[in-house]
């Protein structure tokens, strides 16, 4: 084991995902990489207003659990541990025979087991409190999700859930490069998840305007950047990154998947939904994360934006990138394709990030048919633009205007 210090490099080991652009890192990789949107009509939704989502449509619970376990598990707890599953498999590493005690997981979450708790409270209603699941208190709580991961993983370090809406992802990320530069783990497993496409989730966005009306052309709803959007789409994911510091991913001989430079956080101390007006928030998060890494605002290459396909967003934040990055970062947001995860979506798009530095690909922007003449940044659509990236950005940016910002670099 290396010794800690708090300026020591993070490595990303390994990856893990489950999200509408397939099961598993190499179908979801490859979906982005096509931009073919996953936004669909969802028959689960019917008689809302709002009626369309993105379903992590590729998993499937009997593939990866036995029945009797599903049960006692909300679909958000199944989703993180497949792609924990995957993201520690990924990093070569065996929980039979770690320390587990070295090992913390960080999770975010947005959401939690909304499902269950829906369900359960229908029951009440229509049947009464004695027909409701003795299991309900250790399947919807959002610390859950991360009580399931050490418990399948044998890792008894610190074991947090982070919930700052869409920003959760990397403040999860963040918190876990804290924990192993201070030398309270060895390991983290860190990530995001969440499964909110439930009535009442869809049901309250719709009521609040933040959803996109295009239901007779779902595919095209999720267009961020593009002059013509009207709202975000809503999905389902799992991202799981695991942490190590880079000295001790080199001793054992790990493969270095990228390098966790940097991790900006800040409120708008503003409005309950709505962005800055100015920016500001974003600003000091984006400019927190670059000192954080020791790099100035000309060294970054590429930003996976927030870019959340909400009219007052996007403007905003392009602007801010604009002001802070120049014109240099190539950008694009992947949730043209992937819809928005929410607590999910950070953790998805840092790996996504992690990708586009180790292939030198950047995602394009789906649906991006004319770009908004307020955006003053190089958004990528089409297809995937190759260019040597050796820093990149990726911007989180949440409800109660709660910003989280990461900076990786190449492994």
């Amino acid at each position: 084991m290396s010794t800690p210090t708090l300026r020591q490099e993070i490595a990303v080991t390994g990856l893990g995902l489950v999200s509408p652009a397939g099961l598993g890192v190499a179908r979801n990789w490859e979906r982005v990489l096509s931009g073919a949107p996953t936004a669909a009509r969802d028959p689960e939704l019917a008689g809302l207003p709002v009626d369309i989502s993105c379903r992590a449509a590729d998993y499937r619970a009997e593939e990866h659990f036995e029945a009797a376990r599903a049960w006692k598990l909300d679909r958000v707890s199944q989703l993180a541990l497949v792609a924990a599953r995957e993201a520690v498999a990924d990093a070569g590493l065996d929980p039979g025979t770690w320390d587990g005690a070295r090992v913390g997981v960080v999770m975010g979450t947005s959401m939690g087991g909304m499902g269950t708790l829906e369900a359960e409270h229908r029951k009440t209603l229509e049947e009464g409190p004695g027909w409701i699941s003795p299991l309900v208190w250790v399947m919807a709580p959002v610390n859950m999700i991360a009580a399931y991961l050490a418990i399948e993983l044998g890792a008894q370090g610190p074991n947090l859930v982070t919930a700052t809406a869409c920003a959760s992802g990397p403040t999860a990320v963040g918190t876990a490069r804290h924990l192993l530069a201070s030398g309270a783990c060895d390991i983290v497993v860190a990530g995001g998840a969440d499964a909110p496409v439930t009535h009442l989730t869809m049901a309250g966005l719709a009521q609040m305007g933040a959803l996109s009306r295009r239901v007779d052309d779902p595919g095209a709803a999720s267009r961020p950047f593009d002059s013509g959007r009207d709202g975000m789409v809503v999905a389902e994911a799992a991202g799981v990154l695991v942490l190590e510091r880079v000295a001790d991913a080199r001793a054992r001989r790990a493969r270095v998947r990228a390098r966790v430079l940097g991790y900006g956080a800040s409120a708008d101390a503003h409005h309950p939904s709505a962005p800055h007006p100015g920016g500001e928030g974003a600003e000091r998060a984006l400019r927190a994360a670059l000192a954080d890494a020791g790099l100035g605002t000309d060294q970054v290459d590429h930003v996976n934006a927030h870019g959340s396909s909400t009219p007052l967003n996007d403007v905003t934040e392009a602007r801010v990138l604009r002001r802070v990055l120049g014109e240099r970062p190539v950008v694009t947001s992947t949730k043209g394709v992937t819809g928005h995860a929410l607590g999910a979506a950070g953790a998805i798009e840092a790996a996504y990030t992690v990708l586009a530095l180790e292939d030198g690909l950047v995602p394009p922007t789906a649906n991006l048919e004319s770009l908004d003449q307020r955006i003053e940044v190089d958004v990528v659509a089409k297809e995937a633009r190759s260019t040597p990236l050796e820093v990149a950005v990726t911007n989180s940016f949440g409800f109660g205007g709660q910003n989280g910002v990461l900076v990786l670099g190449r492994g």
